[in-house]
């Protein structure tokens, strides 16, 4: 059981004078805080049958999967591991060890620009030392894209009746764009699947190289995507962080950085296909884990995020929930609880 469907919003926008549909679905609703909350749960029941109670669990995570891995180990009286990098936020972190997980800080960056490399050096030592410690491995572990093949990309098809869409995922480990791939071919969806991926990340086969933001990137290509994803885009920190800005201004809508570099992602498109009238954005999470980073005016200014012109050219409307616009299907037996 994975709780309760996520809300989806419609933007209602113009850009260049056209009116589009930009589709949110607002992950930072989940169990949890975030969409990690999901593939968590699919972790844990996977590992759940090899859990020592005595030694514990152990994870290497950007931020979101650390907190809800440690919440979940927290109310089995479970001992947990998260092992994470300076790019995370400091509320996130004290959120993390209130729940009684040790955070060990991998602080060195590794030879592809970011810290995930010699994250997972570190649970592979720990691991070598404790061999009944238990990994549940987000980057491999196949219960990641099977938890959003089975809940999440499913539910955005039903919240949206199934419509004709440009759908964007953001990447880091490739698990959920791995899940969705399964669903849409599953099912044959008629969605035009995006990865998202930033600048520096190899996720998806690109150079790697420095990144400012957590959540989406990483210094290795995705397990789940050996061969990469077409279509995949490259957004930016400066065009992530300012999208996050300018949707709280205009709409009323706090994101995460990811999510930011989605609906950047989501307006070029707008900008570059006139006849796209309809493009939806798995928002993994929500402003609440970003307040000591992308909306601090000093961490703007210490990390030097520049201003983008993202919003030029876009005119939005008062977004209103997906079900005011969509006749939503009933749910099929059985399936809430899958």
């Amino acid at each position: 059981m994975h709780g309760l469907p996520t809300p989806v919003v419609a933007v209602r926008l113009g850009v260049d004078g056209i009116p589009r549909t930009l589709w949110l679905k607002l992950e930072a609703y989940n169990l949890y805080g975030s969409i990690k909350g999901r593939t968590a749960l699919a972790l844990w029941q996977d590992v759940e049958p090899r859990i020592d109670r005595d030694i514990g669990v152990i994870e290497s995570s950007s931020g979101n999967l650390g907190l809800a891995l440690a919440a979940i180990a927290a109310a089995r009286q479970v001992p947990f591991t998260a092992v994470v990098d300076p790019h995370i936020g400091d509320s996130l972190l004290h959120d993390i060890r209130a729940l009684g997980a040790r955070v060990v800080s991998v602080d060195i960056p590794d030879s592809a620009g970011g810290y995930l490399l010699n994250r997972l050096s570190y649970v592979r030592e720990r691991l070598h030392r404790e061999p009944r410690l238990v990994w549940t491995d987000q980057y491999t572990n196949p219960a990641n894209p099977i938890a959003h093949a089975r809940w999440t990309a499913p539910e955005l098809h039903r919240q949206t009746a199934g419509a004709r869409m440009s759908v964007l995922v953001a990447v880091s480990t490739g698990g959920t764009l791995a899940g969705f791939r399964a669903f849409a071919s599953d099912i044959g969806a008629d969605w035009e699947l995006v990865g998202v991926d930033v600048t520096g990340s190899a996720a998806l086969g690109g150079v790697p190289g420095r990144r400012l933001l957590s959540g989406i990137g990483a210094s290795r290509a995705s397990a789940f995507l050996p061969e990469g994803h077409r279509p995949t885009m490259y957004v930016t920190a400066d065009e992530a962080v300012s999208t996050c800005l300018w949707l709280d201004q205009r709409a009323g809508i706090r994101v995460g950085s990811s999510s930011g570099a989605l609906v950047a992602a989501a307006l070029r498109l707008f900008h570059a296909h006139p006849e796209r009238g309809s493009v939806a954005c798995l928002c993994p999470d929500g402003a609440d884990r970003y307040s000591d980073t992308v909306y601090s005016a000093d961490w703007r200014s210490r990390q030097k995020i520049g201003e983008s012109d993202i919003g030029r050219g876009v005119e939005v409307e008062a977004p209103v929930p997906a079900q005011r616009i969509v006749r939503l299907p009933a749910p099929v037996r059985g399936e809430e609880d899958r």
